[in-house]
């Protein structure tokens, strides 16, 4: 959980980095990519992650627009990820405003109050997972994986 608002404009900044730049290794030709049949796609995730932000704002009482249906996973890697930056830019203004009074305050999060710190430290998990999901994805369609926590395999050899 967070107590510092700044805390989590920190961490904010750098995650959502890592989260474009996996998303800019996605390619038009690989977002059905799936681990196994009738599993999540690259496409999917991709999207889940420009759109699931939008729900964890409006729980803490960002003011999150997405353009696009969050139930339809679009056609273009380019769509997923200019919506996943103009989201990410959205949260990190929002968060930048936010006081540590707020962040330890209680928001109704579906009737439970929980601290608006400890709902963001769960976005920054939620996207951290599905993120992994994604670079095992990327490296299975023979896209480049970037090094989002570390270097890569490719980057080592560098």
């Amino acid at each position: 959980m967070y107590r510092k608002a700044e805390d989590f404009a920190a961490e904010w900044s750098k995650a959502s980095k890592g989260t474009m730049k996996v998303l800019e290794s996605l390619t038009d030709e690989t977002l059905d990519q799936a681990i196994v049949e009738g599993h999540n796609t690259l496409g999917w995730l991709g999207w889940h992650l420009a759109t699931a932000p939008a729900y964890f704002g409006g729980l803490v009482g960002f003011d999150i627009n997405i353009s696009g249906d969050p139930n339809t996973v679009p056609d273009k890697a380019s769509t997923i990820a200019d919506t996943y930056k103009n989201v990410a830019e959205s949260i990190q203004r929002q968060a930048e405003e936010l006081t540590d009074e707020q962040i330890v305050e209680d928001v109704d999060a579906h009737g439970t109050p929980t601290p608006r710190g400890a709902l963001l430290r769960t976005l920054i998990d939620h996207q951290t997972h599905h993120r992994g999901q994604m670079t095992v994805l990327l490296r299975q369609a023979g896209l480049n994986v970037p090094g989002v926590m570390g270097p890569t395999k490719e980057d080592q050899k560098k």
